[in-house]
């Protein structure tokens, strides 16, 4: 028999905070409601408050044949405080004890995500409010499309993280339920107080159904899949960094620190963080996706199985922090170059559709228009001129509606023409940031 095929203290001794927690309010639920004595809760819970010491002084024996970070701390109480510790595990079974450990460790991380997101929004909206007058190509198909803010570009990422912000807080509600008290999976025959147990751990409610609340792993789920999607749009604006510090864009520059060299080439400064990043929102999806494979067959109540939910979920936390951390600093120590996006802008022919509306201006119907352009731009393109470079000649030459106004069309009037809510122009822009720093101060 391969004994350390069960074991899981390896990655479930982080949970050792949360798992003295629940056995000390238990303890002191016990004694409250007569079912042990309150000198045996006495010891039993200074005996923990000592074991907890020294897991934190790294000094605690750990014993690997005893497979988990409960019995290791049980197994350790006895040998503190002697008989009293078998009086712990009343009322109590292994199946609900770690569902309410895993239920506390995931509120806090939940606060220390929900921090991180906040943290990284301001550092975006400080960062769009350094740069709102900068004027950057916008893409579509990775091609330029038309001008727009650099503040506008960044609020959108802002607003992405908001709606992560959103869905984690929502997660907070439906992880804050009390399983304790459910038993193995029926209930259990004492007494007891599970409102008390609530109270003392900070829950907002017990758990309605003892043998959903022990084989139930949603929250995890839910925090796995909201974790996926605030990676996803990480990794989006990984994306944008990369390709914009790449010399072929030549838009941005990335602060040394998160960059690396290439081992042969001297020249070469790698976006290495913003590349870590993009490819760790793949172990994201993959943790969710074991978690969810997990689950899809299990019958009611607890199975082993359910073992397999903590290191994928460990590691998407970690995961987590470590990548908004990152981006905290990578976009905090962003360098613009201000002048290579306005030269882009104003390269190629991103001014196609606002001529397109002047002609609309004109009496034009749009789509005739928009075929009006499409030979003048093949025009322009095989003529090797600009927009700005063409004469009003050639521009009559596809329709008699040009004249002279068609010249004061440039990147700045197209920026401020898209004067609606939600577009890229300044004013636009200057009262997104106001709702974005009211959406900061909630």
């Amino acid at each position: 028999m391969n004994s350390g095929y069960s074991v899981s203290i390896n990655y479930d001794h982080r949970l050792y905070r949360q798992d003295i927690m629940g056995s000390v309010a238990h303890t002191k639920m016990l004694a409250r409601q007569g079912i042990i004595s309150l000198e045996d809760s006495k010891l039993i819970i200074k005996g923990l408050s000592d074991i907890e010491v020294e897991i934190r002084n790294g000094i605690f024996p750990w014993k690997m044949d005893l497979e988990d970070i409960h019995m290791n701390i049980e197994s350790r109480l006895f040998d503190l405080i002697g008989e009293p510790a078998g009086r712990l595990h009343t009322a109590r079974s292994r199946n609900d004890q770690v569902a309410v450990d895993m239920r506390l460790y995931l509120k806090e991380v939940l606060q220390g995500v929900l921090g991180g997101i906040i943290t990284l929004q301001r550092v975006i909206f400080d960062f769009a409010s350094n740069n709102k007058d900068v004027i950057l190509p916008g893409y579509t198909h990775l091609q330029r499309a038309q001008p727009v803010l650099l503040a506008h570009h960044f609020l959108a990422y802002f607003h992405m993280l908001q709606r992560d912000k959103e869905r984690f807080q929502e997660c907070v509600h439906r992880v804050d339920v009390l399983p304790l008290g459910s038993g193995a999976l029926a209930g259990v025959t004492y007494p007891i107080d599970r409102e008390f147990i609530a109270l003392e751990l900070g829950f907002a409610s017990i758990s309605e159904n003892s043998m959903d609340a022990v084989s139930d792993r949603d929250y995890l789920l839910e925090f796995m899949s909201d974790s996926a999607l605030c990676m996803a749009h990480l990794s989006r604006l990984a994306e944008d960094l990369i390709l914009w510090s790449s010399q072929e864009f030549d838009f941005i520059r990335l602060s040394n620190e998160y960059t690396t060299g290439s081992s042969m080439m001297p020249q070469k400064r790698n976006p290495d963080f913003a590349e870590l990043a993009r490819g760790k929102t793949g172990r994201v999806y993959g943790n969710l996706f074991a978690l969810l494979t997990v689950m899809k067959g299990l019958p009611l109540t607890y199975n082993r199985d359910l073992q397999e939910d903590k290191e994928s979920f460990f590691d998407t936390v970690d995961t987590m922090f470590g990548t908004l951390e990152v981006f905290r600093g990578m976009i905090g120590t962003v360098e613009v170059k201000d002048k290579q996006m306005r030269n882009a802008a104003e390269g190629g022919y991103a001014l196609a559709t606002d001529i397109a509306d002047y002609l609309v201006s004109k009496g034009v119907s749009f789509r005739d228009a928009y075929r009006i352009m499409v030979r003048l731009t093949s025009y322009a393109v095989t003529e090797g001129k600009s927009f700005q470079e063409l004469t009003l000649e050639e521009y009559k030459h596809f329709s008699d509606q040009f004249d002279a106004l068609v010249f004061d069309i440039n990147i700045d009037v197209s920026i401020k023409s898209r004067d609606v809510p939600g577009g890229t122009s300044p004013t636009q822009v200057n009262k997104a940031l106001d709702r974005a720093r009211v959406l900061l101060e909630m």
